[in-house]
């Protein structure tokens, strides 16, 4: 028999669970923008988002040209530290949930694979979510029978 969580950690892991759906949403953003950026770069368009330059406020400007905040290595490098934020929740759900190491690679793949996150995301809450109500439910009905026996 697989193990499984503890009632006692049940709380852990449902603020364990908005955790990783927050960071999962987040990291799933970034990642968009990231491959946004990396086609507009590095694609004929040779395009690069610049922040405050001579062309305005916000602008594409040609790759290499950037002589302001250049945007585009801001998204990669947002992404890449909150992908630490997210391989963190996923590591802590993980652990909670004593889940095998493979589930563990499986959800770690949605921070680099484009809508992968939001997949799993929702997979994974209503997975967690159900479980959670199920042991609650036999839990309750336990603690029913044995009163009943007394």
């Amino acid at each position: 028999m697989a193990v499984q969580p503890k009632l006692k950690d049940f709380p852990r892991i449902r603020r364990a669970v908005t955790f990783y759906r927050v960071a999962s949403i987040i990291t799933g953003v970034l990642l968009l923008l990231l491959c946004t950026e990396m086609i507009l770069k590095y694609t004929p368009i040779g395009l690069e988002l610049e922040l405050g330059g001579a062309q305005g406020f916000l602008a594409l400007v040609p790759a290499g040209t950037v002589t302001a905040v250049n945007l585009s290595t801001g998204v990669l490098i947002v992404h890449g530290w909150f992908y630490v934020v997210y391989l963190a929740s996923d590591i802590h759900l993980w652990s909670l949930m004593r889940w095998p190491f493979t589930r563990f690679v499986l959800i770690a793949l949605g921070g680099v694979i484009p809508f992968l996150s939001f997949f799993l995301e929702a997979r994974i809450a209503r997975e967690v979510t159900a479980y959670l109500a199920e042991r609650e439910a036999q839990a309750a009905a336990d603690q029913q029978s044995v009163e009943a026996a007394h």
